[in-house]
């Protein structure tokens, strides 16, 4: 069960990409959810209203971004697989728990590298509000994310 969890959830971190147009509210966290598993990328750009410059500009940063989220998600997969592949129900060694935090962190570091690359890039490529909004809407991709996980993945004991 727990290896059909972890499938789940790395499908659903990488289903991010083009599928369907969403119109509905940034601040709707189930539309968000539907978005992480059908189409992101026409999620984003129903809430910016980019123009034709600023797409040209901007989408290329987003997919390098995306990319770099994914080799995290990949990575954080990984981790509690390995975690989640114990024998039985077993406690984690202190050597295994301090691993899996350490992995953990490492793949935080990593995202808040790729994160600030990204809005670096945004923020030259757009206009400083649409930049934020892009940045918020990012940042309620990764809550739902994380609550998802949250409840799925198991406390290691």
């Amino acid at each position: 069960m727990h290896k059909f969890i972890m499938a789940a959830l790395l499908a659903a971190a990488l289903a991010a990409q083009p599928a369907l147009a969403q119109t509905t509210p940034a601040n709707d966290l189930d539309a968000m959810r539907t978005a992480l598993r059908t189409d992101k990328r026409a999620y984003v750009a129903s809430n910016l209203a980019l123009t034709p410059a600023q797409a040209k500009k901007f989408w290329p940063i987003y997919d390098t971004y995306q990319r770099a989220l994914d080799g995290v998600a990949r990575a954080r997969a990984v981790t509690a697989e390995s975690t989640l592949n114990r024998a039985g129900d077993q406690p984690l060694s202190n050597l295994a728990a301090k691993a899996f935090v350490t992995q953990n962190l490492v793949a935080d570091e990593a995202e808040m590298k790729a994160r600030r690359k990204m809005f670096n890039a945004v923020m030259r490529a757009l206009p400083a509000a649409k930049a934020a909004r892009y940045f918020q809407l990012e940042g309620k991709f990764r809550a739902v994310q994380a609550y998802d996980i949250a409840q799925a993945f198991p406390l290691v004991k």
